[in-house]
């Protein structure tokens, strides 16, 4: 798909061709718009097709006559599992003429744009490239708080009961921290070197706005590596939890087949087809099973008394211990 904007008197109109200082807007373009576009910009189709690789990395490209800026951009994709935050490539191409963007789906910031709650210029493709590099900074951040709530209310859901489906939550939205963080770095070294070009550098006004997209981009990257910190640690946590749980059943389940397994030595030999104490008595049934009840509640307390006793010494006490014992 492909839109035609322009910048009129401060405001972004769309446009039904191509004009001159116009932006054009591709969005997952066919191979026959691209070679449309490129005959009408002179751009390289093989510059247009950058961002349409999910795969392709950040960099800043530059020849005589045009300029590409690749960057990941944030996305949000709706599953019937949730949301899944993923980041997808999308470059601003400019040239004498035109500003040219291209990704694979339409993006909030661009939609910013058309819909003139943030100011764009169309003729400056400097200005043009420096709002959607501040636009594209909060972006990362807003995702990355939506994140954060999100974590905080999946591990509420946990406390109260301890599900697969949450922690495979947990897992996804710490899988998007990893994919945000790379993102971000690689991101982040394009921007500087955006900021080395000379209609940057020798211009103090888009120099001062540069250094405050730095500031956005530096945040958003501290911001990430901190929540995916602390999400891996939350799911270390969650994992010996769950370990000890299962730990804690285990060692029930022992301790019943441990004091079952007596009454049952005895009935087997109790019941075997040969002469046995007490079979000519008759209390001799209440007699063994006084026996397997009382043998059984031995054995039930020895086993929790054992179990309980059981420390594991940490190094610390143990080191303790050793210099303990050289002093004496």
């Amino acid at each position: 798909m492909i839109n035609y904007f322009k910048t009129v008197q401060g405001r972004m109109e769309r446009l039904s061709a191509y004009e001159k200082a116009c932006w054009i807007d591709m969005v997952n373009p066919s191979d026959d718009e691209i070679e449309d576009i490129a005959a009408l910009t002179g751009i390289d189709e093989t510059l247009l097709k950058a961002a349409l690789d999910e795969e392709e990395s950040a960099r800043l490209e530059r020849d005589d006559n045009v300029t590409m800026c690749l960057m990941d951009t944030p996305v949000i994709t709706d599953t019937d599992e949730g949301d899944i935050y993923e980041t997808i490539p999308l470059s601003v191409l400019s040239n004498k003429e035109c500003l040219v963007t291209v990704c694979l789906r339409g993006n909030p910031v661009l939609g910013g744009f058309v819909s003139n709650r943030v100011s764009a210029d169309t003729t400056k493709a400097t200005s043009f490239l420096l709002s959607f590099m501040m636009g594209n900074a909060k972006a990362f951040l807003s995702n990355l708080r939506q994140i954060d709530k999100k974590s905080l209310r999946v591990e509420a859901e946990l406390h109260r009961s301890m599900k697969n489906k949450e922690l495979i939550q947990l897992l996804s939205l710490e899988n998007s921290l990893v994919y945000f963080s790379t993102a971000l770095s690689a991101t982040y070294s394009v921007y500087t070197k955006v900021g080395r070009l000379p209609a940057i550098a020798e211009n103090e006004d888009y120099q001062e706005l540069f250094e405050d997209i730095l500031i956005e981009a530096k945040q958003a990257s501290e911001m990430c590596n901190i929540y995916r910190d602390i999400l891996s640690g939350t799911m270390d946590a969650y994992a010996s939890v769950i370990s000890n749980n299962v730990n804690s059943v285990m060692k029930l389940l022992a301790v019943i087949t441990f004091v079952i397994a007596v009454p049952t030595l005895i009935a087997s030999l109790w019941g075997m087809n040969v002469p046995v104490p007490f079979q000519g008595n008759a209390w001799g049934f209440w007699i063994v099973i006084g026996i397997s009840v009382v043998l059984s509640i031995v054995a039930a307390v020895w086993i929790v008394h054992n179990t309980n006793s059981v420390r594991i010494k940490t190094p610390r006490q143990v080191k303790h211990k050793r210099r303990g014992g050289g002093d004496r």
